[in-house]
């Protein structure tokens, strides 16, 4: 699932995104800017008029947001804003601020860092390398987003990097606010942040993303893998680098935000605490470095299916609480919830007939006649029935056969799973749950929990 892109932000004043931390600056030269053969040529663009209301570049000029135009195409995405007046504009994507002095099309995307030309200059990446092109040169000053703490001395060491053909430059920052770094800009091509190797261990803004890789086939087992990264990453890059190397998983949408300690050792612990769940590892270093790949730091797994979990992420050495969220994380199949009862009872049929036991069966069918799902005669019909298999095939067969309103009703007594839940109390159905089908083979067991699996939640809500 990809992030939603019409998130808005609060209007802010160009005086909030400017903050004095140094005057402008560069440094040494070499190597290049990743070249990429999917760069949108700027010519090709149509022009679309933009209704943001003009203003001026004056310390109260007012931050319009923008959702990008993306397009994607082999490997790389890319990102096009379509400015039809001066303003300072925000992309509700990466969180780029551009101060725009005439109209102009913009176009930017991510590109990896070449860390061994880092390395030379003692330097380390401290976001995203953007690859910005405006054909206009309309951009007259760019804000990048940076994790440091500001108001407690963090931001010290920050210099943007200019990556082109002819090099790169380390430029110190014009401004610095308590999310972006400032610069003035000229020239266009690579810019990204970035500090000295040495720079000490400040806490920095930080985020935990989670992606949800659920049940696969007959394998009940689904995976939460928790990632622990630097605020100012691109959330939609994540998501299509994971895709890439993980495959489908479904992001959960959760406040993700919290302070985080460079090189501190983080424990991740899930509710409830039973041998159901189990994370790994049991604990792990937090890497403010940005890189590229995403990987993740904590896997929780799930060996049944959750409805609702709760995580929370202390420091080891303190255990102190830094994030804690109650989550749900099951999301039921539309097409199964809203089948017909009685469809549902046939979906599951073959696997109740083979499954149930002897015991179960003949618990199920006297509640069945205690509720009058079955009539009196319906049970003796049932005891005549020379062993289990033809036993069970004629109880369910009978359920299917009261009828929509009724089946809806009995599904209530006849198995919980079944039924729309909409008076049910969780607890109940979790409790009918488990006596009906502890007779069932473990294998066939397994076989109905998948097939039934949009709402297994309720075993263990």
């Amino acid at each position: 699932m990809d992030i939603p892109l019409n998130t808005r932000l609060r209007s802010k004043s160009l005086s909030e995104i400017e903050r004095t931390s140094g005057s402008s600056g560069l440094s040494s030269r070499s190597c290049l800017l990743p070249c990429s053969h999917s760069m949108v040529s700027l010519s090709k663009i149509p022009r679309e008029k933009n209704n943001f209301t003009q203003v001026n570049s004056s310390p109260d000029t007012l931050l319009n947001e923008f959702t990008p135009v993306i397009s994607d195409d082999f490997d790389d995405e890319n990102y096009t804003f379509q400015c039809s007046c001066p303003g300072l504009y925000q992309c509700s994507v990466t969180g780029l601020v551009f101060l725009m002095k005439a109209e102009g099309d913009v176009v930017y995307r991510t590109v990896p860092w070449n860390r061994k030309l880092l390395a030379q200059h003692r330097k380390k990446p401290a976001g995203p390398l953007f690859d910005i092109k405006c054909q206009q040169q309309s951009v007259c000053q760019l804000c990048l987003p940076h994790c440091e703490v500001i108001s407690t001395g963090g931001g010290q060491f920050l210099q943007v990097a200019h990556v082109n053909d002819e090099g790169i430059e380390f430029i110190t920052p014009q401004r610095i606010t308590e999310s972006h770094v400032v610069i003035n800009i000229t020239g266009f091509s690579g810019y990204g942040n970035v500090k000295d190797e040495d720079s000490p261990p400040d806490p920095v803004q930080a985020l935990v993303l989670l992606f949800y890789k659920p049940p696969v086939d007959l394998d009940l087992r689904s995976f939460l893998n928790v990632l622990l990264l630097p605020r100012n990453v691109v959330i939609r890059d994540v998501q299509r680098t994971r895709r890439k190397l993980i495959g489908d998983e479904r992001y959960i949408d959760t406040p993700p935000h919290c302070k985080l300690h460079p090189k501190q050792v983080y424990t991740l612990s899930a509710v409830p605490e039973d041998d159901l769940i189990k994370v790994q590892p049991t604990e792990a270093d937090f890497d403010d470095e940005y890189h590229d790949s995403y990987f993740t730091s904590f896997q929780v797994i799930l060996r049944i299916v959750f409805r609702d979990i709760s995580l929370s992420l202390k420091e080891k050495s303190s255990s102190t609480c830094v994030w804690e969220r109650d989550l749900c994380i099951f999301s039921p199949t539309v097409g199964t919830i809203n089948l017909p009862p009685s469809e549902r009872l046939l979906n599951t049929r073959s696997c109740f007939i083979e499954g149930i036991s002897e015991p179960n069966l003949n618990s199920l069918i006297d509640k069945l006649l205690g509720k009058k799902v079955i009539t009196e005669a319906e049970r003796e019909a049932a005891d005549t029935k020379q062993n289990r298999g033809k036993k069970a095939r004629f109880v369910i067969d009978t359920v299917r056969s009261k009828g929509a309103s009724l089946t809806s009703r009995n599904c209530l007594t006849f198995n919980p799973i079944f039924c729309t839940f909409q008076h049910l109390k969780l607890l109940e159905c979790a409790e009918k749950v488990l006596v009906t089908f502890y007779g069932m083979k473990l294998s066939t067991f397994k076989r109905f929990m998948v097939i039934l699996s949009p709402t297994l939640c309720i075993i263990r809500c």
